[in-house]
């Protein structure tokens, strides 16, 4: 298919339109320094604008206005003193040195350095000079040897980041999705209005803050981890739980990254910088491994009695028990041992569940794969309405509504949970849900796929499950749908009217934290769950099929099939046979007939 044309000025069309929006909806929350962003830009001409947004969409902040070649803008040079004077884009400081030599190519670092008299080998990587120049040519000689007279930098980025970000609720370096849209490479979200992702300024300048910090922290240097944990210990304070959130897996990271170096009490000040169940995971195990038990006993206390979720709740107990009550073992180690054996041909081996399945189906039982996706399409389905027909969603990029992110989809829609997970408990939820099917089919969205919808296998666990129990489940989801999103069991089994399910687990492998806490949750809630250890060997009662083909010759390029037979086998015995003489559109010859 051939794809369309991109106007000329496609990018700065997309800017406009990213700029008039944020300004509509979020302008109660835009300071001083965004409104006079946004009034600076719209007096530039039209050559400035073009130009600031092809910088804004390059990656990094310093170029070579050398390489600049875009025929659309008439005179680069006049936009750029343009962007000069009004302070949006400045010369190289001795703070740019370092982004600046990784934006030189390394023929012209090797010269730079020697016109400095700094010995360098030329078989050095890139990233071994730019260390190197940094350790021993001074700034200024470097920029005076390696050409950062021809470098500019875009200054005064924040307010540009502030606004993306919220427009696209992460930390967008460019406007590329624009342009994958209007190329239809990139589907959007065509609901007819969007709401504010941020209605409160403080909220949404902490979640900026912390985001930046973890999008820096992809780029795993020491010095991005240094930064990283000052600014999460002096950082704002987070007045919402989604910006806590952030904060916390910020603080999580660099704390790890911490204690492997070594620097415990910087990683221990991370971790207590956190209220987040990892957080709290990672502090307990570095305050048990450097002595201080009782400060970890404490601790694991507080978390059994007041736990942040299941998750560390399990973690809480499993270690208390091994660590201050005797316990040998963890629970997961447990699980494993007591869970059942299921004998499972070879020919099954790196696809267990599938082999598991077979099993099962022998055994007289209706199998289902579910996983993740069937609550994932119960969840989504029973609540489409509250999910992506109110407002919920943000911008046409936007296909997960915010509110199962912070966590106040069930406070922003109880009496409607609260209706329907009724509708569950007295049976009355399958409805809802053909009705949502035959209404909104194929209609993308962010909660489930709808290729994963299978009608039968929702109908059976609302049929077969204890329908308070599929509630408790259903409404966990909602108060906290980021930790319930994954680590369900495999397969769902069904039998005598009775629901079942299993997580497969292989030889050598392990059982997750949030696999367990599954588990437990389904037992809490009345739904048998289990873990089934597979175990592979010959199976006689696996079927096989053994297949003859009869040819017109052995030529693969013109000989053609001219019969197939097949029989099926089931404990060295033939139970089933099948053949059929084919059509080879070839003519046969005479020793062949």
């Amino acid at each position: 298919m051939k794809l369309p044309v991109l106007p000329t000025y496609y990018y700065h069309d997309h800017f406009e339109e990213m700029l008039a929006f944020v300004s509509k909806t979020y302008g109660s929350i835009l300071t001083a320094e965004h409104h006079e962003f946004v009034s600076r830009f719209q007096k530039f001409s039209k050559d400035a604008q073009c130009l600031l947004i092809r910088m804004v969409n390059r990656r990094g902040a310093i170029f070579n206005r050398q390489h600049f070649r875009y025929p659309e803008i008439s005179d680069i040079d006049r936009a750029l003193s343009e962007l000069i004077a009004c302070g949006q884009v400045r010369g190289l400081l001795a703070d740019d040195y370092s982004a600046f030599l990784r934006c030189v190519p390394k023929d012209k670092l090797l010269t730079g350095a020697r016109a400095a008299g700094c010995a360098v080998r030329t078989s050095w990587p890139k990233p071994k000079l730019v260390e190197h120049l940094l350790n021993k040519v001074p700034s200024e000689d470097g920029f005076a040897h390696c050409g950062a007279g021809q470098f500019i930098v875009v200054d005064n980025m924040r307010p540009i980041e502030f606004l993306l970000y919220l427009y696209f609720g992460k930390t967008e370096d460019d406007l590329k999705n624009f342009a994958l849209r209007d190329l239809g490479i990139m589907r959007t979200n065509k609901a007819a209005s969007f709401s504010a992702r941020f209605t409160n300024g403080d909220e949404a300048r902490a979640c900026f803050y912390y985001s930046k910090i973890l999008d820096r922290l992809e780029l795993k240097s020491v010095g991005n981890f240094e930064r990283a944990a000052t600014e999460v210990l002096d950082g704002p304070c987070c007045p919402t739980d989604y910006a806590a959130d952030i904060r916390n897996r910020a603080a999580h990271l660099a704390g790890q990254f911490f204690e492997k170096r070594g620097d415990h009490d910087l990683a221990e000040k991370l971790y207590r910088a956190g209220s987040s169940a990892d957080c709290h995971e990672r502090l307990v195990r570095l305050l048990y491994a450097r002595g201080y038990k009782e400060s970890a006993e404490e601790l694991l206390r507080r978390m059994i009695d007041d736990p942040a979720s299941d998750d560390e709740f399990m973690f809480a107990t499993d270690f208390f028990a091994r660590k201050f009550n005797g316990r040998r073992t963890g629970l997961c180690t447990e699980l494993l041992r007591a869970s059942r054996t299921i004998t499972v041909d070879d020919t099954h081996r790196g696809n267990p569940e599938t082999g598991v399945a077979g099993v099962m189906r022998r055994e007289g039982h209706c199998v289902f794969f579910a996983e993740n996706t069937l609550w994932h399409s119960l969840f989504g389905l029973l609540f489409w309405d509250e999910l992506f027909e109110s407002g919920q969603l943000h911008s046409g990029f936007d296909w997960t509504p915010h509110c199962l992110k912070d966590r106040s989809f069930a406070r922003t829609f109880a009496s409607q949970v609260e209706a329907k997970l009724a509708a569950i408990r007295s049976g009355q939820a399958l409805p809802l849900i053909l009705k949502t099917i035959a209404a909104r089919y194929g209609r993308p969205n962010g909660v489930f796929e709808w290729r994963h919808v299978n009608v039968d296998a929702l109908k059976t666990l609302l049929a077969g499950a204890s329908p308070d129990g599929t509630a408790s489940i259903i409404r966990a989801m909602g108060e906290d749908y980021r930790s319930m999103r994954d680590g369900f069991p495999d397969l769902m089994l069904a039998k005598d009217g009775q629901v079942k399910f299993i997580e497969i687990k292989a030889e050598g492998d392990v059982i997750r934290r949030n696999q367990l806490t599954r588990l437990r949750q389904l037992g809490k809630a009345g739904i048998t769950a289990e873990i089934g250890r597979v175990d592979y060997r010959f199976d006689p009662e696996q079927d096989y099929v053994v297949v003859d083909i009869e040819t017109i010759g052995s030529w693969s390029s013109g000989d053609r099939i001219t019969e197939i037979g097949a029989v099926k086998i089931r404990n060295h015995e033939v139970v089933g046979e099948w053949h059929s003489l084919l059509n080879s559109q070839r003519v046969i010859p005479s020793r062949i007939v």
